[in-house]
């Protein structure tokens, strides 16, 4: 895992330089918290990697992610879980840009690469919102995600490599939609915490 995180880094200067790939960083530890667990088995059954943005923290925004598991393997990515404020954030922007975000999520290989995007919805429109926007279907969405999985026996061939560089190339412009309006709203706060500590 820590030699595909290092080779991704290389990769990711030609394409994504605002995208973290380091072992420290991005490689999830094998060992389970067993304290809670009646499984106390101290192992994971998975490996994992995940890529976040330079500028936000690891399980902060939209980032990259990957996993290899006997059952199978999953490379994908994109905003998970997020807090509240940025979930907002990126749902504005979904509402105010939604030309941009359907263009993306509508572009032929992005299509063909994930099929749509996945995650958890809500059952209305969140409050805020109108339920006749033309972004409502999207706008439901708690997480969201675009994802490929691929048989357990792929992880182990020359071909795996690719097909991760591939994917994340694909899901590129997603993420960085997503994370666009969280980014400027940390700069905006940054420069307003300055201000006050000046």
């Amino acid at each position: 895992m820590f030699s595909l995180i290092e080779a991704l880094a290389g990769e990711f200067q030609q394409f994504a330089p605002e995208m973290v790939a380091t072992p420290k960083v991005s490689a999830y530890r094998i060992h389970r918290d067993t304290r809670f667990s009646k499984n106390k088995s101290p192992y994971k059954t998975h490996v994992a990697a995940v890529f976040p943005h330079s500028r936000l923290g690891k399980h902060d925004g939209a980032g990259f992610y990957l996993h290899i598991a006997p059952t199978e393997s999953f490379v994908g990515g994109g905003l998970y879980m997020p807090i509240p404020e940025d979930l907002n954030l990126v749902r504005q922007r979904i509402a105010g840009d939604f030309q941009t975000f359907t263009k993306i999520i509508e572009n032929r290989n992005f299509r063909k690469l994930f099929g749509g995007i996945t995650g958890d919805q809500l059952t209305r429109v969140p409050r805020g919102f109108s339920a006749s926007d033309p972004a409502a279907e999207y706008l439901k969405y708690k997480n969201f995600l675009a994802s490929r999985s691929f048989s357990p026996e792929v992880a182990i061939t020359p071909r795996f490599y690719k097909l991760v560089v591939e994917t994340f190339k694909g899901m590129l412009p997603f993420v960085r939609f997503l994370n666009e309006p969280i980014l400027q709203a940390r700069l905006v706060k940054q420069r307003q915490q300055a201000l006050v500590a000046f």
